[in-house]
C-alpha cells in the first residue's frame, strides 16, 4: 500500500512508539488520526503533524466506534490501523506477605493489552471490508504490538507476556481470517526501547539494560519501531508474520 494520501488509525498514538508511528506515518503522507486515553498527548501530538487527536479507550466499543466515525469524518475511511495503546505492570504469583497476586491486576493487562487490540481491530475490519479494494486487491492493513515477553518473559510478568503472547497467536489466524476481504495483519515484537516509560527508570538502570542487547548494544529508538511499522503498510507481501525488533536480545529471568 502506498501512505501517501491514505488515512491511518493509530492508538497509543499520544506518547513512546505509537506517537514515533504517527509521525512517521504523517512524513509519509498519511492523513494519521492520533488516538489515545489521553486526549492531551493526542491532541499535542496530532497538532505537530496536522492530524486529529482524539480520545479513545481501547476497551470501550463505544470509545472506539466514536474515534473511528470521527477520524473518518474528517479523513475518509482509514485502511491502516496501528494497535499500539499499552500497559504493563510486573507482579509476583505469590506476594511478600503470602497472598496471592490479585486478579484484577492480570484481568486489566488482558483486557486492554490483548481484548482491546481485538476489539478495535474487528471495529476497524468491519469498516474496512466495505472499501474499494486496490492494487492486489489490498482493502487494509493493521498491526498488532506485542513483546519480546511474549516469548521470554521475566519473573513477575505472567500478565503481560500472556496479553502479549495473546497477540503473538492471533496474529496468523486474524490474518487467515480478513483475507478475504484484502486486510493484512502484522505484528511488532519489540524488545527494550527508549520510551518514556522506560526513560523514568534511573540512568544506571537504562545503562544495565542497553548492556544485555547484543547488538546494537543500547536501547531501541521509537524510531525504528515507527520504521518498521511503515515498511509493513509498504509491502503488500507481508502478512501474518511476527517480527521481532530486539538486537537479538533474550531476556533473563529477571
Amino acid at each position: 500500500m502506498n501512505i501517501q494520501g491514505q488515512a491511518a488509525l493509530v492508538t497509543g498514538g499520544g506518547s513512546g512508539l505509537g506517537e514515533a508511528t504517527a509521525r512517521e506515518l504523517a512524513r509519509l503522507g498519511a492523513k494519521v488520526a492520533v488516538l489515545d486515553v489521553n486526549l492531551e498527548g493526542a491532541q499535542r501530538v496530532a497538532a505537530d503533524i496536522g492530524g486529529i487527536g482524539l480520545k479513545c479507550d481501547v476497551t470501550d466499543t463505544a470509545s472506539v466506534q466514536a474515534a473511528i466515525d470521527a477520524a473518518a469524518a474528517a479523513h475518509g475511511p482509514a485502511r491502516m490501523l496501528m494497535n499500539i495503546a499499552g500497559i504493563g505492570t510486573a507482579k509476583r504469583v505469590v506476594q511478600k506477605d503470602g497472598s496471592a497476586a490479585p486478579l484484577e491486576d492480570f484481568a486489566k493487562v488482558i483486557n486492554v493489552n490483548l481484548i482491546g487490540t481485538y476489539n478495535a481491530s474487528r471495529l476497524f475490519a468491519a469498516a474496512c471490508a466495505k472499501l474499494d479494494p486496490m492494487e492486489d486487491g489490498e482493502r487494509g492493513v493493521m498491526l498488532f504490538t506485542a513483546s519480546v515477553a511474549a516469548y521470554d518473559g521475566q519473573v513477575g510478568q505472567q500478565a503481560y507476556s500472556a496479553s502479549k503472547g495473546g497477540l503473538v497467536g492471533m496474529t496468523l489466524p486474524m490474518a487467515r481470517d480478513l483475507a478475504q476481504h484484502g486486510i493484512r495483519v502484522c505484528t511488532i515484537a519489540p524488545g527494550l526501547f527508549s520510551t518514556p516509560l522506560m526513560r523514568q527508570l534511573p540512568e544506571p538502570v537504562q545503562a544495565s539494560l542497553a548492556a544485555s542487547i547484543p547488538f546494537p548494544s543500547r536501547l531501541g529508538k521509537p524510531e525504528e519501531f515507527a520504521a518498521l511499522a511503515a515498511h509493513i503498510v509498504t509491502n503488500t507481501h507481508l502478512n501474518g508474520e511476527v517480527i521481532r525488533l530486539d538486537g537479538a536480545l533474550r531476556m533473563a529471568p529477571r
